[in-house]
Formats: C-alpha cells, sequence, structure tokens
C-alpha cells in the first residue's frame, strides 16, 4: 500500500501575497530626484504673443554650438573661469558702461544652444549663469566665508523658504535684482 503525501494548504497564498504587497507599497519611499529648478513657460495657446522691446545692450549673450563651443557676447571662449566674473559685471553695470545693462532690473542672460549641443554642456552653461546670480544675492545677504561658500550658504537659504528668517534674507538679497536668464529655443544642427 502506498502511502499518500500530505497536502499542503494553500487557500489563504492569494490573500497572503496581496497583504504583503499592500505592506511593502504603502511603507516603501520613493526617492524625490530634485533636477533643475527651472520654471518652464506657459503653452503658447495659453497666452496671446507680446512684443517685448529690449535694447540690445541689456542682454548679454552666451551661445553654445553642436560642438560644445562656447561664444560669450559673439566672441569664441576656451576658458570659461572669467565668465561668471562677465555675467556679474553686466548685471550690475547700472548703466556705467554704455556697451553694457542699464540696470540690475533689465539685464537679461540670453542662453541659446543648438540640437546638438550636450547636455553636460548645458548644465554647465545654464550654472554658470546662475551661479553668477548666487554670487550676488549671496554678497547682498552679508553671508560669510569665500565666494563658493557665500554661494552654497545662499542656496541653502533659497531651498529652505518656509523659514521666515530665510525667506527674508532672500527677498531682500534678490530685491530689484531679478534673476532673468532667458532660454531661446535651440537651433537645429548646423545653425539652421
Amino acid at each position: 500500500m502506498a502511502r499518500a503525501t500530505p497536502d499542503i494548504p494553500n487557500a489563504s497564498m492569494a490573500d497572503i501575497a496581496f497583504l504583503l504587497l499592500t505592506f511593502f507599497l504603502v511603507t516603501t519611499t520613493i526617492s524625490n530626484d530634485r533636477g533643475l529648478s527651472i520654471q518652464l513657460p506657459p503653452p503658447p495657446e495659453a497666452q496671446p504673443p507680446e512684443d517685448v522691446k529690449v535694447q540690445e545692450r541689456n542682454i548679454f549673450k552666451v551661445q553654445v554650438n553642436s560642438a560644445d563651443r562656447v561664444l560669450i557676447e559673439g566672441e569664441p571662449m576656451e576658458d570659461l573661469s572669467g565668465l561668471k566674473e562677465m555675467i556679474k559685471k553686466f548685471v550690475l553695470n547700472n548703466g556705467a558702461d554704455p556697451n553694457s545693462s542699464d540696470s540690475p532690473d533689465k539685464a537679461i542672460v540670453s542662453f541659446k544652444t543648438d540640437r546638438g549641443t550636450s547636455h553636460k554642456k548645458f548644465i554647465e552653461m545654464l550654472d554658470i549663469c546662475q551661479a553668477a546670480y548666487y554670487d550676488i544675492y549671496a554678497e547682498r545677504a552679508g553671508l560669510s566665508g569665500s565666494m563658493e561658500e557665500m554661494n552654497k550658504k545662499f542656496r541653502e537659504i533659497a531651498s529652505d523658504l518656509a523659514n521666515p528668517a530665510n525667506k527674508e534674507i532672500y527677498e531682500r538679497a534678490r530685491e530689484g535684482i531679478p534673476m532673468q536668464i532667458s532660454i531661446a529655443e535651440p537651433t537645429k544642427v548646423g545653425g539652421n
């Protein structure tokens, strides 16, 4: 006589699997990548086009082609170490130099790329443009340390605006100097 193998009761396995799945879905935390904090424009159909007249002297042009070569104000620039200072000087000109901006609130940094520009170069150039503004804000906020440390401190203040003290410092530092970086529509590879 053959021995019967005992059966394992599995009637409630589906219920247990469902409960485990629910538990892990509820308790799992999903990392929140910060990414770039850029305010995108509204869709074209949301607003009618406006003709905005900006004097040429109030625009600081930064262009990057498909080979990641940089043009600043129409001139090639290999060494980008002085670009941040050039942007700061342009923004803070206050009409002193007739070839530069009239005032900080009218100064615009125009950033244009080519569709073939690498993401790395795009981020590097955008970071330089933003860093110039953050340097200005950090100096106006009266933060101490090297320029890099002050810039980092101001970015930390800007990331915690729920704190009333941080919000007050942030608004005081930015007063009259809006961060106006215009990211233009990229051109097709080859400049078309």
